[in-house]
């Protein structure tokens, strides 16, 4: 049997779809945001504790999340029990941080990456740690519900649509290093950078939807309609792929959904503001409003 133990939302997805592609008998552990994911994607999934868990499986296979320390206590109790633990990497930033329990790391026996960019990083990051590359189940399902919803939604009726993707910024950032800025922004600094700068994107009548991220309350953005004088909206929508179907630009800091935005042929933009970290999504498709303001600019001085 294997333990699934998850928290986060990028690693839920992941890990529920790999559970959807691979027979086998679970039990779950299950928290946050992660718990509405399994739902949705696998139907009834009964969460058990963590040491109930550990004791049935053979093995578990974890998230390596930001909002709790569950699956690092997964890792310490495998060790204690002399079971494998592996750690899949949903993301491309702070690997190490991830498995570091204050100043001690709690490392898996393996991690386990799903593209080339992720395996460099963890490979340096955690050179003592076996990493393999393995195909990303949850790109793998996204790129077939693509296919199939790619003709479902009215394109003309999309044309002029913008989702903006957000993420807790602020949060992470308070609790990982006990600044909210640490990064040289928030959330809230990129949505006004956008919104200050949406002109640029040449969209005359523009509708904005805002999706929360799924650990964020659905009213955090309300004040975005209150300050700016657009068409927007906050998204109702559970499934993140109908709200970029149904788009033509998705917009956001680091988000992953920029990615599965990229794999639907959006076109992804980066909305950090002037003094921020650079994005550490690694793709070069993706646009930086940075940029595009200053080229701006620059048109209409040159």
């Amino acid at each position: 049997m294997i333990a699934i133990v998850c928290h986060d939302t990028g690693c839920a997805e992941i890990l529920s779809s790999w559970v959807k592609r691979n027979s086998d008998s679970y039990c779950f552990v299950l928290d946050g945001p992660a718990i509405n994911i399994f739902r949705r994607k696998l139907g009834i999934c009964e969460s058990i504790a963590l040491d109930e868990a550990m004791r049935l499986c053979d093995w578990v296979l974890c998230g390596t999340g930001w909002g709790s320390n569950l699956e690092r206590k997964a890792i310490q109790l495998a060790k204690t029990l002399g079971k494998r633990s592996v750690a899949y990497l949903d993301h491309w930033v702070n690997y190490r941080i991830r498995f570091m329990d204050g100043e001690t790391p709690c490392f898996p026996d393996e991690i386990w990456v799903g593209d080339q960019y992720a395996q460099d990083i963890a490979v340096k990051e955690c050179p003592s740690v076996p990493v393999r590359l393995q195909d990303n189940p949850y790109v793998l399902d996204l790129k077939e519900r693509i296919a199939f919803l790619g003709n479902s939604f009215d394109n003309d009726a999309c044309c002029d649509r913008i989702l903006y993707v957000c993420e807790p910024i602020k949060e992470h950032a308070l609790r990982k290093y006990g600044d909210e800025r640490y990064w040289g922004y928030t959330e809230d600094d990129a949505i006004r950078f956008f919104f200050n700068n949406l002109k640029i994107l040449g969209i005359a009548y523009p509708r904005i939807c805002i999706r929360p991220h799924p650990s964020e309350l659905k009213d955090k953005y309300q004040w975005v309609l209150r300050e700016y004088a657009y068409y927007i909206f906050i998204s109702q929508e559970d499934d993140l792929l109908n709200d970029i179907i149904q788009s033509t630009v998705v917009v956001g800091c680091t988000s992953m959904a920029m990615v599965v935005g990229l794999l639907a042929g959006k076109r992804i933009i980066s909305s950090i503001p002037p003094g921020g970290k650079q994005c550490s999504l690694p793709y070069t498709e993706i646009e930086h409003m940075q940029n595009l303001v200053v080229n701006y600019r620059n048109s209409w001085h040159g």
